[in-house]
């Protein structure tokens, strides 16, 4: 996720040498490096070491990777002791219909990230605002997706342009706080494909490095499940027919 090079076992190095000259190129590197590892270390590669940090393996040169709460400002891991600047709420910065700004405050996060030692900004967030009781719908850019996906590319080419990977959530469906891990979207596919889909579909042709899946179940394609386990929405659709190549 970073534009800088690595070499032979030290993927991830503070100190980067001559080696790959591209992520794309670094890829089979890197896949080589983490098949090589035994079942458990490969189990440990999806699981957290803390709230916002990835475990390390140094056998392989992998330093541990930071995240942290967007998209009002960079949380942090509340570690440092630091303040975090605190940016007006994306709904509010959305109704300037303003792209220019959003790439500002993208730079602005990419900065505050760096300050604050994160590697994966948790922002923007694309859901759409079509329910009243979104107890979070101020993190959301707007209720239509055409101006949701302009603002949301300009606002993640501008991070990510600063070597920061944005995650833009919580695809998909996610409208509504109440019980939000346990309900099901019930969303027809055209309805579906032109609305709640359209602003993932953008960021995603945009390049964005990395997705969150939603907290709540989709019913779509004869299957009921989760999102994180939503073979038709994730392998189908994201990875399939979009060709997304980052993490989810």
């Amino acid at each position: 996720m970073s534009s800088t090079t690595t070499a032979p076992g030290t993927l991830g190095s503070e100190e980067p040498t001559a080696g790959p000259a591209t992520i794309a190129d670094a890829a089979p590197h890197a896949a080589a490096l983490a098949a090589s590892l035994p079942l458990d270390e490969k189990v440990l590669l999806l699981t957290g070491a803390a709230m916002w940090t990835l475990r390390a393996i140094p056998a392989i040169g992998l330093r541990t990777m930071t995240v942290s709460d967007g998209p009002i400002g960079v949380r942090g891991t509340g570690d440092d002791g630091e303040p975090s600047a605190q940016l007006p709420a994306p709904s509010a910065t959305a109704a300037t219909w303003d792209v220019e700004l959003q790439a500002r405050l993208g730079a602005l996060m990419a900065a505050e990230a760096r300050r604050k030692g994160v590697d994966v900004v948790l922002a923007p967030v694309v859901n759409l605002q079509r329910s009243p009781v979104g107890g979070r719908h101020f993190e959301c850019l707007s209720e239509d997706p055409l101006l949701t996906a302009r603002l949301a590319v300009a606002f993640i080419s501008a991070i990510q342009e600063q070597g920061i990977a944005a995650c833009v959530k919580h695809f998909v469906g996610n409208e509504t706080e109440t019980d939000r891990t346990e309900y099901l979207s019930r969303i027809d596919e055209q309805t579906l494909r032109e609305v709640y889909l359209a602003p993932f579909e953008a960021v995603v042709d945009a390049g964005v490095w990395t997705v969150m899946a939603a907290y709540n179940g989709l019913t779509r394609d004869g299957v009921d499940a989760t999102a994180t386990a939503h073979g038709p929405l994730l392998n189908g659709v994201l990875k399939g027919e979009w060709g997304f190549d980052g993490i989810v």
